[in-house]
């Protein structure tokens, strides 16, 4: 026997935890990409001509693909944190949909704002 407590099926049904899932998964994506954004670095470390090479890399359709996601799930974790501060220090109760909206309509106009200006 498990002596963890089961969780009930109708909390995992619930809007914030979709919320929470979200703040922990791209969490974790951004915890991924630190290590290949470290190797780039260092590439600028060895030299212009190196660093010249891995930049043509990113001309390709994938990594804009990847540089739109990146900004999505700073946006999608940077809200999702502030929705957390205004949870432990906000002096109301009860559930917050409207910061869940808010939370997940400021990473769409991030991600849009980032289309709009990327080159």
């Amino acid at each position: 026997m498990s002596s963890r407590p089961r969780l009930d099926s109708r909390a995992k049904s619930h809007l914030s935890y979709f919320a929470y899932a979200c703040h922990r998964f791209s969490g974790l994506l951004l915890a991924c990409f630190l290590p290949l954004h470290f190797l780039m670095l260092s590439q600028s470390l060895r030299g212009a001509q190196d660093f010249q090479k891995s930049l043509v890399l990113t001309d390709i359709w994938v990594f804009k693909f990847g540089e739109w996601a990146l900004v999505i799930l700073l946006a999608v974790h940077l809200a999702g944190g502030l929705r957390l501060l205004v949870i432990e220090f906000g002096a109301w109760n009860g559930l917050r949909k409207g910061w869940i909206q808010i939370s997940i309509l400021f990473a769409i106009a991030c991600g849009l704002l980032f289309l709009y200006f990327a080159n």
